[in-house]
């Protein structure tokens, strides 16, 4: 056992019994202290002031019930969290998920690994993450609208331009950031950027629904122009139907990609010459509609495979965007099998530790969430910076922004993660976002 399994193994081991009964965070811990634990340990100030155990400790968990009235006015309660992880380098940020399925494990896991996304961006941004296990599918609006407006009279005491600033994730878009946004600025009295990705008539940003997806083709065009190639022609095997996934598949066609899948969890739509522009707009459609892919229509080129998953198909690059440990250790190896040999991760935490193996044993390049889809934190930090200085900047300014900072993301990733002649892009984002976190930390001393 090398120097770094076993400090990993004895630091997992210090973990309260609760933490170690929470597998997602396990997971991303383990994958982290894995790249930084020797750094640690060398570096005698950061050692002592046990940087990654503060950073696996959140500040704080805020637990509230939210109460509300559904149409036929019986009272509801759902439960809602807001995990601050840490603000060492700025005002927590991080987005909010209405899921039935959301548990404290995934929003413990999401704050922690914000805190490396944000530190990568190079803003001053924190860490965190939240949500409620409330469904927004099915609900009419004005049901969406009291739960938001129920939600936000707990969180509002704990958040601010300066102190936390939410966004939207799952099943969170531009009609739920509007409803909380409107009751926060009610309940403060204030209107400042206490929330981003607002609608552009109340201080919100261009580019911000598509900054994930966008950022994320603007990551791997960086990968590939390191190695010496570029997006033209490349086959794109995408996953998920979502925000992120829509707008990678369209960037990548604008970027003259070849998009070959989009899915959900009835199958995967398939084109091997290219979804094109109508193809995407359905599946947008659908997404927006509640409907899923298994009948695509007569006018559309494309077929869908019911039950299969993208990584099934012939592909260069794979982008899984849709949830976390969708890529297996088998889904890894059909990956494999197909010809990919660049992953980008939209998603976070997509892929398994056992996929990871095989991933690296096959020599595909692999770029971490963390990094790959840290665009929509990094243009809602633009939002948080247009909002104050009252200046907002055009679509075009935006965009260009972003594809200068993903490949700013992109440089200090490879810097730090090459080694022999290739770039080990996770252990790149994980050493990159620790030591911008570890020097904000120590600076700060013990507080």
């Amino acid at each position: 056992m090398d120097r770094a399994t076993a400090l990993t193994e004895l630091f997992l081991e210090s973990l309260s019994a609760e933490d170690q009964d929470l597998p997602n965070l396990r997971q991303a811990i383990t994958e982290v202290a894995a790249d930084v634990i020797t750094v640690e340990k060398n570096d005698a100030d950061w050692a002592a002031a046990r940087v990654l155990r503060r950073l696996v400790e959140p500040d704080r968990v805020i637990s509230f019930s939210v109460t509300w009235t559904d149409d036929a006015g019986d009272v509801q309660v759902n439960r809602g969290w807001r995990v601050q992880a840490s603000n060492a380098i700025g005002p927590y940020k991080g987005g909010l998920r209405f899921h039935p399925d959301v548990t404290l494990d995934d929003l413990r896991f999401l704050a922690f690994e914000q805190c490396f996304k944000n530190a990568l961006t190079g803003l001053p941004l924190g860490g965190g993450k939240g949500g409620a296990d409330f469904d927004p599918r099915g609900k009419s609006d004005a049901e969406v609208m009291r739960f938001c407006q129920a939600f936000m009279r707990q969180l509002a005491p704990h958040i601010g331009p300066d102190r936390d600033v939410p966004a939207g994730d799952i099943n969170v878009g531009a009609r739920e950031i509007g409803y909380m946004f409107g009751a926060w600025s009610a309940a403060s009295g204030t209107y400042a950027g206490a929330m981003t990705g607002k609608g552009l008539s109340y201080g919100g940003s261009e580019v911000r629904t598509e900054a994930t997806g966008y950022g994320l083709i603007y990551f791997v065009q960086a990968m590939l122009a390191r190695a010496g190639r570029d997006l033209s022609e490349q086959r794109i095997a995408i996953s998920g139907k979502g925000n992120v996934a829509i707008h990678a598949a369209r960037k990548a066609l604008a970027e003259r990609g070849k998009v070959v899948t989009l899915s959900d969890t009835s199958g995967t739509l398939y084109d091997p010459d290219g979804l094109d522009p109508a193809a995407i707009d359905w599946v947008a459609a659908q997404k927006a509609a509640g409907g899923d892919l298994s009948d695509p229509p007569a006018t559309l080129r494309a077929t869908f495979e019911a039950d299969a998953q993208p990584w099934s198909f012939e592909a260069d690059i794979a982008l899984p965007c849709a949830t976390q440990n969708e890529i297996d250790e088998d889904a890894a190896k059909a990956l494999v099998d197909n010809g990919v040999t660049v992953l980008a991760e939209g998603a976070n935490m997509p892929t398994t530790a056992g996929a990871l193996k095989v991933l690296r044993k096959a020599g595909v390049l692999y770029a971490p969430g963390k990094a790959a889809n840290a665009g929509g934190v990094a243009v809602s930090g633009l939002e948080m910076s247009q909002m104050s200085h009252r200046r907002f900047m055009s679509a075009e300014e935006v965009d260009q922004a972003l594809r200068t900072l993903m490949s700013d993301i992109h440089d200090r990733v490879a810097a730090e993660g090459q080694g022999g002649g290739s770039v080990d892009y996770a252990r790149g984002a994980n050493l990159a976002g620790y030591r911008r976190l570890a020097r904000a930390i120590t600076a700060q001393g013990v507080l």
